[in-house]
């Protein structure tokens, strides 16, 4: 299928199931936005979302941020990830926004990615969300989704922010970047993607290639082994790595070097197939 017609059917049938594409994190202005994104970091929405309420009513505007120290920051956050660094980045962000800015938040990307703690895809999401100015930030779910689809093949996050953005045109940078986050977050997880359900599984290059895979092998004996080859019928508790095409490692059977070993506690293959993380 040519990309610019598996784009197009990949964003109608998201839109038939994600209703409202925008960003689950809680805010109320450009500020609370910015700080939202920036302790989103590695860490979930749902987890920032628990300790801004607190944390805004302490610190309203850049103002309050800025007459403070990381120490007096800590407290209000650290139930999420790498807290020290944030509290750290948010005490700094309060100073440079007053000095700077004048207590605003500038509204370019390329300003924004100057902030303290502010990195290129901070800035896309303040500056698409906040500003409405049009960008594609790519974050794991975005990368992962996008490469599993087969809409990009890009092995970094500039990588596949270029290719989705020549993908797609401007209007739609905005509204994609929200139906792939949460289409990545509810359905096309990390662990165990929901594909049996997925409005996607007809166009999918991720689950064709998962359709592709040997099916389940029942009455397998884990006695004998914690392998079983399908090809020589013989069970092992070990296998020999190879790397395959896609420079994935492989486990091959030691008695004839085939690749069809399966789990004999599950009968489960134990051929990978090419995913996408970062």
């Amino acid at each position: 299928m040519e990309k610019s017609i598996l784009a197009a059917k990949t964003f109608a049938a998201l839109r038939s199931v994600i209703k409202a594409p925008v960003t689950e994190l809680q805010y109320t202005n450009p500020y609370e936005l910015l700080v939202a994104v920036l302790l989103s970091a590695q860490c979930t929405d749902a987890r920032v979302n628990l300790v801004t309420p607190a944390l805004f009513t302490r610190f309203p505007d850049p103002h309050a941020l800025s007459c403070v120290t990381t120490a007096e920051i800590l407290p209000y956050i650290q139930s999420v990830t790498f807290p020290n660094n944030k509290a750290a980045h948010l005490a700094k962000l309060g100073h440079v926004l007053m000095e700077k800015h004048g207590g605003s938040i500038p509204q370019s990307v390329e300003e924004i990615e100057k902030l303290p703690g502010c990195g290129h895809k901070t800035a896309e999401v303040v500056a698409s969300v906040a500003f409405g100015i049009p960008a594609f930030p790519v974050d794991t779910h975005v990368f992962r989704v996008s490469n599993r689809i087969g809409l990009v093949s890009g092995k970094t996050v500039k990588e596949v922010e270029v290719q989705l953005k020549a993908l797609f045109p401007k209007s739609e940078w905005s509204e994609g970047h929200h139906l792939l986050i949460l289409h990545g977050r509810y359905t096309c997880k990390a662990q165990n993607p929901q594909c049996t359900s997925c409005v996607l599984a007809t166009c999918c290059a991720y689950k064709a290639q998962m359709d592709m895979l040997p099916a389940t092998v029942v009455g397998l004996k884990p006695r004998l082994g914690a392998y079983y080859c399908a090809d020589c019928h013989q069970y092992c508790n070990q296998f020999i790595a190879i790397t395959d095409e896609n420079g994935l490692e492989q486990g091959s059977c030691p008695q004839c070097g085939s690749v069809h070993l399966h789990h004999t506690k599950t009968g489960k293959t134990a051929m990978k197939i090419r995913d996408f993380r970062v």
